[in-house]
């Protein structure tokens, strides 16, 4: 028996097309969560996804497991996105586009994290690891900002995470509309912004 036949198959990369399957899945499921909550069928995603329900069913067993799968590919975008921008010209415009796509996910995505909130699925756990890699991305942008003195000198990276997270929540608990957010983000970037860096 070779030793890839002895691999538990959650362990065996996938192969391309069964790459493909499972984030057409995730991506109809964070459609559907959205849309009708968490009583969407379980078949419902996999149509709407192009797959069978047994496709949909070697990937994610449960309902909770693709829940989790969708949490975690939400903040892998997000990961993905900070890192992109480390290597912008501008540090400061990285990091405050970066503010303002958080704040626009967060009035986007609130009903999807409610959804699994309301199914018992807790987002911090579901993030597992991907919070630290989160804080990570985003403390490099705040690093490379101060450095380019876009940012006050004396801003920490907890500080910036801490109002990132106010200004998401107050924004996707309040149902604020666009205006309205992007007043919010304008108004903490100009409180971040260093007082010799030119204002956009």
């Amino acid at each position: 028996m070779s030793a890839d036949a002895g691999t538990p198959p959650a362990a065996r990369p996938l192969r391309a097309d069964a790459l493909r399957n499972r984030r057409r899945v995730i991506e109809a499921a964070t459609e559907a969560f959205a849309r009708s909550g968490i009583a969407v069928p379980m078949d419902e995603i996999a149509e709407s996804a192009g797959v069978g329900v047994g496709t949909l069913y070697r990937h994610f067993p449960t309902k909770e497991a693709l829940f989790a799968a969708v949490v975690r590919h939400h903040l892998e975008v997000l990961v993905d996105e900070a890192r992109r921008l480390q290597g912008a010209d501008d540090p400061g415009s990285a990091l405050f586009a970066f503010f303002g796509r958080m704040v626009e996910e967060a009035s986007s995505k609130q009903d999807v994290v409610e959804a699994l909130n309301q199914a018992g699925v807790d987002f911090k756990s579901a993030s597992g690891d991907l919070k630290k890699e989160f804080s990570a991305a985003v403390a490099a942008l705040v690093q490379r900002a101060r450095e380019a003195a876009a940012i006050r000198a004396d801003v920490e990276d907890q500080e910036v995470l801490s109002l990132l997270a106010g200004a998401c929540m107050a924004t996707a608990h309040l149902g604020t509309g666009a205006e309205c957010r992007q007043r919010v983000v304008q108004v903490i970037c100009d409180g971040l912004r260093s007082p010799t860096a030119a204002t956009p």
